[in-house]
C-alpha cells in the first residue's frame, strides 16, 4: 500500500498521454501488431458509439479514438471473451483466468495456461483496467487492445499463434456476420478481434461500495467505524501513508498511481530477486524488482496478493507493509517500517474490505445461439 505517487493530477496527465498516443493510432502512424504480425489496415467499428456509464467513484471511462464501443463490438468482444477456441488445444477462454465469478481473477497463486502450464505472476483483475495507464504488471501493454491478443500467443498461456486463431474463426461463419456487423465487410483479423474484447473489457467498471457511498454521496452511515478509523490510517502519511500510492481524488478513486514500485517483494534465500517487472521492459536500473500499483477496488474478494500471489490474506499484506518490505538496492523510498496497533491493522482491513463493489452489468457469458 506504501509507495511513492503522482500527486492530484496524475489521471487527467496520463489520459493527456493516452488521449496524443491514441491521436497517432487513428491517424494511422502506429498500429498494434506483434513483433510475428504483419501491419494490418486500419479498420473502425461501423455501428453508433455507445456510452459505458461510469458507477459512482469512478470517473468517465477513457474511450480510445480509433474503437469507441458500440453495441456490436461489445457484444462481439464478450462473445470472444468467453470462447474457449482461442486457445490452442480449446480448453481456455479468457475467462478462465478473468472468471466473473471471481471478480475476474482466478484465485490461483499463479496463472495456469495450458496443459496446466504454470505462470510466474498472479492473474491481476480486469475490473476497472479501462483506466490502467498501461496493462500487465510489468506494464509491457499500451492498452487494452494490445492487452487482449497477448495471452492468445503466449506460449504459457493459451499457446496459439494468431493466425491460427484467425483461422479458427474466419471458419465460423456466425463470427464471420458478427465481426461484418461490428466492422463492416471484410474478413475476420486479429486487429478487429484485438479491439472487440478491448471494447468489452472496458464496460468491465466496478463502483458504488461502501466507501464510495460514505465518501463521495455523503453516506456516513455507510462504512463500520471500524472502516471509518481504517480510512483515517489508510490517508494518513505518518500511520499507513497507502494513498500515496493507491490514490483517492476528491470526486473519484482509482486506488492506484498507475506507476511501478519496488516493494521488495519476491525475494529469494540469498535476498535476491526473483522476478525483473518493469526492468524487463525499460533495462532502467531503477525499475529492477518493481510492479504496476494494482486497484485496491475488490481487493477482499481478489485473494491471493502480490505480483508474485504469495500473500494469502489482506492481513498478510497489511502486516509485510508494517513491517517496510524487503530492504534492497531499488526499494521504493517511501516503503518504511509503520507503527501500527493490532487494532490498527485490523482496521485497516475494515477499511479494504469496505472497498468492495458492485459487479459489472451484462458481463457474463453470452447466452447459446
Amino acid at each position: 500500500m506504501s509507495a511513492l505517487g503522482w500527486g492530484n493530477h496524475w489521471y487527467a496527465e496520463g489520459l493527456r498521454e493516452r488521449i496524443a498516443c491514441l491521436a497517432l493510432v487513428a491517424a494511422g502512424l502506429t498500429v498494434s501488431c506483434g513483433p510475428s504480425r504483419a501491419p494490418e489496415m486500419a479498420v473502425h467499428p461501423v455501428g453508433k458509439p455507445v456510452a459505458i456509464p461510469a458507477p459512482l467513484g469512478l470517473p468517465p471511462v477513457p474511450i480510445p479514438a480509433d474503437n469507441p464501443p458500440t453495441a456490436e463490438t461489445i457484444a462481439l468482444g464478450r462473445r470472444l471473451f468467453y470462447d474457449p477456441r482461442l486457445s490452442s488445444d480449446e480448453t481456455l477462454s479468457c475467462a478462465s483466468c478473468h472468471n466473473p465469478q471471481l471478480d475476474f481473477t482466478d484465485g490461483r497463486r499463479v496463472g495456469q495456461g495450458v496443459r496446466s502450464q504454470q505462470g510466474t505472476r498472479n492473474t491481476p483483475t480486469i475490473l476497472d483496467a479501462a483506466y490502467n495507464l498501461t496493462q500487465f504488471w510489468d506494464g509491457r501493454a499500451p492498452n487494452l487492445e494490445d492487452q487482449s491478443g497477448a495471452p492468445i500467443a503466449n506460449p504459457i498461456e493459451m499457446a496459439q499463434t494468431h493466425d491460427a486463431c484467425v483461422i479458427k474463426l474466419n471458419r465460423d461463419a456466425a463470427y464471420r456476420r458478427d465481426f461484418a456487423a461490428a466492422f463492416g465487410p471484410g474478413p475476420v483479423t486479429m486487429k478487429k478481434a484485438e479491439m472487440a474484447v478491448a471494447s468489452f473489457e472496458r464496460t468491465l467498471v466496478s463502483g458504488n461500495s461502501a466507501f464510495d457511498r460514505y465518501q463521495f454521496s455523503g453516506d456516513k452511515t455507510a462504512m463500520s467505524p471500524a472502516a471509518i478509523r481504517g480510512l483515517a490510517i489508510f490517508t494518513d502519511k505518518q500511520r499507513g501513508n497507502c494513498s500515496t500510492c493507491h490514490t483517492i481524488e476528491k470526486t473519484y478513486a482509482l486506488f492506484t498511481d498507475g506507476k511501478f514500485h519496488n516493494l521488495g517483494e519476491g525475494m529469494n534465500s540469498e535476498g535476491e530477486l526473483t522476478d525483473m517487472g518493469r526492468y524487463t521492459q525499460t533495462h532502467v536500473e531503477a525499475d529492477r524488482g518493481a510492479f504496476r500499483t494494482p486497484t485496491l477496488r475488490n481487493v477482499a474478494k481478489t485473494a491471493p496478493y502480490m505480483h508474485d500471489g504469495s500473500k494469502k490474506t489482506l492481513k498478510e499484506v497489511v502486516d509485510f507493509y508494517v513491517g517496510g518490505g524487503n530492504s534492497n538496492p531499488q526499494l521504493d523510498k517511501e516503503i518504511k517500517e509503520l507503527k501500527l496497533s493490532g487494532q490498527e491493522r485490523e482496521d485497516l482491513v475494515a477499511f479494504l474490505e469496505a472497498l468492495t463493489c458492485e459487479p459489472p452489468k451484462n458481463a457474463a457469458p453470452p447466452k447459446s445461439e
